[in-house]
């Protein structure tokens, strides 16, 4: 039962985190290296398009713009979960946790929101050929990267804002980073109509970008039957890598909304950490290698510049 004494904490305490002794120093290294991959494959997919001319085009913008998306989240995020992994104490100050929601969330509705954009734009592209230099160009790609921007910062500072004017009656965050819910839970007042706001918000958010989705690759399917065994192997070329990217996003998402619905001391630390994690793994590691690896504009991109690095290499072949 929660005290009737409002408190305003002026920092927080994670509990999740466990005392691991000389582990602790394995699972820093090992969480280094995830954040440094992270780093620096989706850099270089970022400076591809940026500084090849080719690669300035609608879907090649989007695919930057989600790699600038999982490096934001990713920073975000690591730098303070490598300091609570060597750390003895686990302590964060109310202004930095919610800092912390603040980038997280955004970054996942980013995630979304860039994720339905991208889905506009391979209809458009295979639905509507004759049409897409005239219905996609630079204004409509600002537009749409606009909303995909705004949109979530508007929904999460709204939420935020909720959170923070909420009277709270203690401080211990069962999470191994800020959640909005984990503050929400710390509340002195009833709390029943921000919950059922924020779960339709939620669903809202995910199953409309779902629909949307699920839509635009029927029509596709449909414009794929009735065409060429080449066109479907461009469409396919094409569409299979955002396919994999927001299948995962979705299992990502549904991993860590499952967190909800189970008391944190019903399941074992390593399974809670490992869902509480992997949206914010998972999806960064997946998007540069899926993108970079499948779509052969970028890959030639990447490979050329790794010969103009490396001329030896390229003479002996």
């Amino acid at each position: 039962m929660k005290s009737n004494i409002s408190l305003t904490p002026s920092y927080f305490q994670f509990t999740v985190f466990a005392d691991y002794g000389p582990l602790r120093y394995l699972f820093f290294s090992l969480s280094l290296i995830i954040y440094m991959t992270i780093i620096s494959a989706n850099l270089v997919i970022v400076l591809s398009v940026c500084l090849e001319n080719s690669l300035h085009q609608p879907m090649y913008i989007f695919i930057c713009s989600l790699c600038l998306n999982s490096l934001y989240g990713s920073t975000g995020f690591f730098p303070r979960f490598l300091m609570d992994l060597l750390s003895d104490t686990h302590f964060i100050s109310r202004p930095l946790c919610f800092i912390q929601m603040y980038v997280t969330n955004t970054y996942k509705g980013h995630e979304v929101t860039l994720l339905t954009v991208m889905a506009y734009d391979r209809f458009v592209a295979i639905c509507q050929p004759l049409h897409y230099h005239s219905k996609m160009t630079f204004r409509t790609v600002l537009l749409l990267l606009s909303f995909a921007v705004l949109f979530p910062v508007l929904i999460v500072a709204y939420f935020l804002y909720m959170a923070s004017s909420l009277p709270l009656c203690g401080n211990k965050l069962h999470r191994i980073f800020c959640t909005n819910w984990s503050v929400v839970e710390l509340s002195c007042v009833d709390t029943v109509v921000i919950n059922i706001v924020g779960q339709s918000v939620a669903v809202t958010s995910i199953f409309t970008p779902l629909s949307f989705v699920l839509y635009t690759y029927l029509r596709i399917l449909l414009v794929c039957r009735r065409s060429s065994s080449e066109f479907r192997g461009k469409a396919l070329q094409t569409c299979l890598p955002h396919i994999v990217t927001f299948g995962n996003y979705c299992i990502s998402i549904f991993c860590e909304v499952s967190l909800s619905w189970y008391n944190v001391n019903e399941v074992k630390s390593f399974v809670f950490v490992a869902l509480s994690l992997e949206f914010l793994i998972i999806p960064p590691l997946m998007n540069p290698l899926v993108y970079g690896l499948n779509l052969p504009q970028i890959r030639a991109v990447i490979f050329g510049s790794l010969m103009v690095m490396h001329p030896d290499k390229q003479r002996t072949q």
